[in-house]
C-alpha cells in the first residue's frame, strides 16, 4: 500500500480524481442553486403573464359576465383535452356568453402545465371561475392588491404550496397558480441524476488517470532504467533523446549534458591525479637519488653540499606545489577569504616592474613599462599582485635571452587592462584553449628546466574570476604572447 502511494502515477491519479471530484461537487452545487433559482423566476415570469393575458381577455368582455349569477368549476383533464366534470351554479339568463367565455380561458388552459390553476372572483369575492386539479379549495390571497399590478406569493392550497400572480381591476380579481412541488420535483431529479453520475464520472477519472499517467510517464521509467545503467566506468554513454521537445525531452536532454560534464570531470580529475602524482613523484625521486647516491660512499664536504643544495632545491618545488594546489582546493570549496579594499594600481604595477627587471637581469631581458595610469579599484592587493607576477614570471621565464617583455595598463569602457606582452616561445593554437588546465605545459621538459609546476595559470585565472575579471591570452609560435587581464572598475 504504502508502495502504491508513494507512485507519481498514483498520487497524480488521485490528485486529479480529487479536483475533478471538487469541480463536480461546485458545479453541482452551483447547478443545482441557480437552475432552482432559474426556475423559480421562470415560474414567476410565466405567472404574471397568464395574469395580464386572464385580465386584458375578461376585461373588455366583462359587460358579458353577471356577477352574482354564474360560477364556473372545471376540473380539467388534459389528456381528454375536455372538462372532466362541471358544475354550474346560479341563473342560467346568460349562460351562453357566460359560457363562450369561459370555454375560451379553459381551452387556454389546456396550452399550459396540467397543474396550472386559475381563479377569477368578482368584487365581493364570489368565485366566478375555477379551473383546477389540485382539489377544491378556493385561493385565498391576505396582500391587499391593487388595481393594475400583479403581486407574486405563495399559499397553501390543499395542504400544497403555490406561487400565485394575482392581479385586479375594477370588476374582477384575477388568479393563476402553479405548485412548488412540481418544482421541488425537477431539482430532486436533478439532484438524484447527479448522485448516480458523479461516481461514475470519478471511476472513470480513476481508470483513465492511472491509464493516462501510466503512458505519460513511461518515458520516465526509460531514463531510469537507462540512467541506473550508467556508472563512472561508461560516462560516454547517453540517453536516447526524444523527437518531441516537452518536458521529457528537455529532461532527457538536461540529464545527458550533466553525464557528459560528469564524464569531462572524471577526465580531469583522472588527468590531476595522474599529473599531480608525476609532479610530486619527480622531485621525491630526484631527492631519493640523491640521497642513495650520498650514502653509497664517502663524500667531500663540498659533494655533501651539492647533495642538500639539491635536496632542498627539489623541496621547494615540493612546497611550491602544494601550496598551489592547496590554494586551488580552497578556493574551488568556497573557503578561501580575499581582504577587499581599494588598490593603487598605479603603484603596484611600479612595484611590479621594478621586481621583473630583477627577475630578467639574469637572461638579458629587457622589461619596459608602455603605459601606467592612476587607477584605483577594490580588489584584494595581495592577490591582484600574486595574478600580475605569475604572468610577469611566465613572460620571463619562455622569453629566449635577449627579448623584451613589456607591461602596460590602462583604462577602457569602464575596465581596466592590464597587458603582459613578450617575444618569447609563443603558443601553438592547439594549445591555447587549455593553458589555464591544472599541470598543463606546452613544453613539459623545457618548463620543468625553467621551474614550471603548470599551476602558475590556473591561479591566475581564479584570482581574475575573483575579482569579476577574465584574462585572455593571443600568442603565434616563435614570436611570443599577450595576456591581458580585464577587470571592472567597480
Amino acid at each position: 500500500m504504502a508502495f502504491m502511494f508513494g507512485s507519481v502515477r498514483t498520487r497524480l491519479t488521485l490528485w486529479y480524481t480529487l479536483v475533478l471530484l471538487s469541480t463536480l461537487v461546485l458545479f453541482g452545487v452551483l447547478a443545482y442553486y441557480f437552475t432552482g433559482e432559474t426556475l423559480s423566476e421562470n415560474l414567476d415570469l410565466s405567472l404574471r403573464a397568464e395574469a395580464r393575458w386572464m385580465r386584458d381577455f375578461i376585461q373588455p368582455q366583462a359587460s358579458k359576465i353577471k356577477p352574482g349569477k354564474r360560477s364556473i368549476d372545471i376540473i380539467l383533464d388534459k389528456k381528454a383535452r375536455k372538462p372532466a366534470s362541471r358544475e354550474v351554479t346560479g341563473e342560467d339568463s346568460t349562460a351562453e356568453e357566460s359560457d363562450e367565455i369561459w370555454n375560451q380561458i379553459f381551452r387556454h388552459s389546456l396550452q399550459n402545465t396540467k397543474k396550472t390553476y386559475f381563479q377569477i372572483t368578482d368584487r365581493r369575492s364570489r368565485i366566478l371561475h375555477r379551473s383546477y386539479s389540485l382539489g377544491t379549495d378556493s385561493l385565498v390571497v391576505k396582500d391587499t392588491i391593487s388595481a393594475g399590478s400583479i403581486i407574486l406569493t405563495t399559499v397553501y392550497l390543499n395542504g400544497e404550496p403555490v406561487r400565485i400572480a394575482a392581479t385586479r381591476d375594477k370588476n374582477f380579481t384575477y388568479y393563476v397558480g402553479y405548485p412548488i412541488a412540481d418544482l421541488r420535483e425537477l431539482l430532486d431529479n436533478f439532484f438524484v441524476i447527479f448522485l448516480i453520475l458523479t461516481p461514475i464520472a470519478v471511476a472513470l477519472s480513476i481508470i483513465g488517470g492511472l491509464a493516462l499517467a501510466k503512458k505519460a510517464l513511461q518515458p520516465v521509467d526509460e531514463i531510469t532504467t537507462r540512467a541506473r545503467t550508467i556508472t563512472a566506468q561508461n560516462l560516454d554513454q547517453t540517453i536516447p533523446v526524444r523527437a518531441v521537445d516537452d518536458e521529457i525531452g528537455r529532461l532527457t536532454a538536461t540529464i545527458n549534458d550533466m553525464i557528459g560534464r560528469l564524464h569531462a570531470s572524471f577526465a580531469q580529475v583522472r588527468q590531476f591525479s595522474a599529473d599531480a602524482s608525476h609532479e610530486l613523484r619527480t622531485p621525491l625521486t630526484v631527492i631519493r637519488g640523491e640521497i642513495e647516491l650520498a650514502l653509497r660512499s664517502k663524500k667531500s664536504p663540498d659533494e655533501y653540499r651539492r647533495v642538500l643544495e639539491s635536496t632542498l632545491e627539489e623541496i621547494l618545488r615540493l612546497t611550491s606545489i602544494i601550496n598551489n594546489l592547496l590554494t586551488l582546493a580552497k578556493a574551488e570549496q568556497g573557503l578561501t577569504t580575499a581582504d577587499f579594499s581599494e588598490v593603487d594600481l598605479k603603484s603596484l604595477v611600479e612595484e611590479l616592474y621594478e621586481d621583473s627587471t630583477v627577475l630578467a637581469e639574469g637572461k638579458n631581458i629587457a622589461v619596459t613599462l608602455k603605459t601606467n595610469a592612476p587607477i584605483t579599484i577594490v580588489g584584494d592587493r595581495t592577490r591582484l599582485r600574486q595574478l600580475f607576477l605569475n604572468l610577469i614570471d611566465n613572460a620571463i621565464k619562455y622569453t629566449p635571452e635577449g627579448g623584451t617583455v613589456t607591461l602596460a595598463m590602462e583604462q577602457q569602457n569602464g575596465s581596466v587592462f592590464f597587458r603582459v606582452e613578450d617575444t618569447g616561445i609563443g603558443i601553438p593554437p592547439e594549445d591555447i584553449g587549455k593553458i589555464f588546465d591544472r599541470f598543463y605545459r606546452v613544453d613539459k621538459a623545457r618548463s620543468r628546466e625553467l621551474g614550471g609546476t603548470g599551476l602558475g595559470l590556473s591561479i591566475a585565472k581564479w584570482i581574475a574570476e575573483l575579482h569579476r575579471g577574465t584574462i585572455t591570452v593571443s600568442s603565434e609560435p616563435q614570436k611570443g604572447s599577450v595576456f591581458t587581464v580585464q577587470l571592472p572598475l567597480n
